[in-house]
């Protein structure tokens, strides 16, 4: 493959260098920020050889290239443009600017969220590992062993607001360390655990005629969130109106000392509520809607991934965890993202264009551990019908895990990987929504076909 011709096909199909604002790159896309993203031709860009699809998402013109070869093709682009490498990092913040007001609030609990997946999928993998391992007797729940891995396994949801406020403070321009400690005051051991909650307040605090709950944060995720984002405010302030001479020793004291107060006497409690509420309205649309609640969210959940406003939800996800103990929105994502690779290799089996059949096979596969963006942005979506018939897919198997009561005890692990954080009891039911989302996505394609350009 000759990468600088790539490059320069690129370069011609999305208006040239000038109309390149910033250029990043990540695993298998290029992520470009155009002045104008109307001067891109995304049919001219699709039909580039190297190029397996392309699509505009979070103010980004994202290109599907593929694991390895994006990294060739993007330095020779930026050989070409001279334009600035930027981090993916730096290119999101670029992208903001593009964005309205719930975008850029969807887009900050992605960029806050997404960093600590590793950490809860690892944790969240070993759980349903352990969970399988006692549930068949492969080993005994009182030996050492087992003791020590069911505490590797749930370390990550304990110190969960710990993990979220060193991520947010990145994204809330507080300093990180300062938050880490903020969330570790949430959870302090003097504080009653949350999980034991349901026995009511065992301890309060009388301070200046104000009654305080000594009770703590564990596995929360609203609470950390906002006092991480006052933190920043506060930080900031003083740094304006700290001498220099004073700024390391004054304003980390009064940071942690003002955030700590408003977290515990008001922030804290509130957004318990607020968190409360969210989750028991799901659990009652869930409960009440029954078939109909997993028909909606089945079907729903890869248009929202088009937008990016689907990694907003681990902090919902999260939420449920904890107050629960069980994540029964997850398998229905799960579904979704299942049902994409149906309706994929329905369009590698049906199309006659080589080049489709190029990208629908390995799309679709990869759909089977939990990836969807080749088959959304460079198959189902681009020939439209395939992504109805996906959707199709994905609401008959959500319905079917909502109906069975398929539910999870860990984030962000779809497909097949996804069966070792099933619950107990739930494997057959989720093996049978699998074969429901994907048959029904395969066969939902195969009857309404697609049109091709010739």
């Amino acid at each position: 493959m000759n990468y600088s011709e790539v490059a320069k096909q690129i370069l011609e199909a999305i208006g040239g260098e000038e109309n390149i604002d910033s250029a990043a790159h990540c695993a298998t896309r290029l992520r470009l920020v155009l002045k104008d993203n109307d001067k891109a031709d995304k049919s001219k860009v699709e039909d580039i050889k190297a190029v397996k699809g392309a699509f505009i998402n979070s103010g980004q013109f994202q290109i599907i290239i593929g694991q390895g070869t994006v990294n060739k093709v993007y330095a020779e682009l930026t050989k070409e443009t001279g334009v600035s490498e930027v981090s993916t990092s730096e290119a999101k913040k670029e992208a903001m600017k593009n964005l309205n007001p719930l975008q850029r609030f969807a887009r900050m609990l992605s960029n806050i969220f997404v960093p600590i997946i590793p950490a809860i999928v690892a944790s969240g993998l070993l759980m349903g590992l352990l969970g399988m391992a006692s549930r068949f007797n492969w080993v005994d729940p009182s030996s050492s062993l087992f003791t020590l891995l069911n505490m590797f396994s749930n370390a990550a949801f304990i110190f969960l607001p710990v993990i979220i406020a060193f991520s947010a403070a990145k994204e809330f321009g507080a300093n990180p360390y300062l938050a880490a400690a903020l969330g570790g005051i949430l959870i302090h051991p003097a504080l009653q655990n949350a999980w034991t909650m349901g026995e009511g307040i065992e301890k309060t605090l009388d301070l200046f005629g104000m009654q305080i709950g000594m009770v703590g944060y564990q596995g929360t995720v609203l609470p950390i969130l906002l006092a991480v984002w006052v933190m920043g405010y506060i930080e900031r302030g003083l740094r304006k109106v700290v001498p220099n001479a004073l700024d390391i020793i004054l304003t980390p004291f009064i940071t942690i000392l003002v955030t700590g107060f408003v977290s515990l006497i008001a922030i804290g409690p509130l957004m318990r509520l607020v968190g409360d509420g969210i989750s028991s309205a799901i659990l009652f649309t869930y409960d009440t809607a029954g078939i109909l609640a997993g028909l909606i969210f089945g079907g729903l959940y890869s248009s929202i991934v088009i937008t990016g406003m689907h990694h907003s939800f681990h902090a919902i996800e999260a939420g449920l965890l904890s107050k629960y103990g069980v994540n029964f929105l997850l398998p229905i994502w799960s579904m979704a993202n299942v049902a994409q690779g149906g309706a994929a290799l329905a369009v590698y089996f049906k199309t006659k264009n080589t080049k489709m059949k190029a990208i629908a096979l390995p799309a679709a596969t990869s759909c089977l551990l939990g990836i969807t963006e080749a088959a959304i942005f460079g198959v189902n979506l681009r020939l439209v019908k395939p992504f109805i018939a996906a959707a199709i897919g994905g609401a008959l198997g959500g319905a079917y895990l909502v109906l069975t009561k398929v539910g999870m005890v860990g984030l962000g692990v779809t497909g097949i990987p996804g069966a070792t954080i099933v619950e107990a009891g739930s494997l057959v039911n989720y093996i049978i929504g699998f074969l429901i989302a994907f048959g029904g996505a395969f066969a939902a394609t195969w009857i309404i076909g697609f049109k091709e350009d010739k």
